[in-house]
């Protein structure tokens, strides 16, 4: 028995996992631009429902919801596992289920977002610091090349680095290297039109 009462602790880290992919799954695009009565973002744009494919319609209040309650899903269940005492591993699995179900949401078919404001809301509850760093590295890519795929894999490419400096405990440091991975495929048809010269930049023609 444990602080739950009757579940028996085996299964306490699976309720955890469970319990942060179904969180994942939630599409803070789609139901904040259902909110603002914007186009649903997976029909528009690039199709991504994230927060940049959200700005594209105009609405910067619905960008920047979309932007905070993806980033918020990600951060608070790593927090709260934090805060609960939860064993390391427990911890990451935790934070790669969150970052999962962005990905492959299980209310959407399995067709998610990129996980980039996901990602982030992981990183920032393992450590300020490596989230602040994650964060400037894609501030000054976007800022010099206004492509916001560029800055995501650049910073994504940048985070076990900054993980492996900034992060208390190394054994977070295969949580960031998975998400890296994940989040670098995910951006894969971004690299190929980066490399074509066809990727659509802010204040670019």
């Amino acid at each position: 028995m444990n602080e739950l009462g009757f579940i028996p602790v085996v299964f306490v880290p699976i309720i955890w996992i469970v319990a942060a992919y179904l969180l994942g799954s939630i599409s803070f695009g789609i139901l904040i631009s259902r909110m603002f009565g914007l186009p649903d973002p997976r029909t528009v744009g690039s199709g991504n429902p994230g927060a940049t494919n959200v700005l594209r319609s105009g609405k910067k209040m619905a960008a920047l919801l979309t932007l905070l309650g993806d980033a918020f899903k990600g951060w608070f269940p790593v927090w709260l596992a934090l805060q609960s005492g939860m064993l390391m591993w427990v911890v990451s699995w935790v934070g790669f289920a969150v970052f999962l179900g962005h990905l492959y949401p299980i209310y959407y078919r399995f067709k998610g977002g990129k996980g980039v404001a996901t990602a982030l809301g992981v990183l920032l509850a393992l450590s300020g610091w490596l989230g602040l760093a994650v964060v400037v590295t894609w501030a000054l890519v976007f800022a010099i090349w206004r492509y916001s795929s560029l800055a995501a894999i650049v910073a994504a490419a940048l985070a076990p680095v900054f993980a492996y400096f900034l992060l208390p405990y190394k054994d977070y440091l295969i949580l960031t290297l998975a998400i890296t991975v994940l989040l670098i495929w995910r951006h894969r048809s971004n690299i190929q039109k980066l490399m074509a010269g066809t990727e659509a930049g802010f204040g670019k023609k």
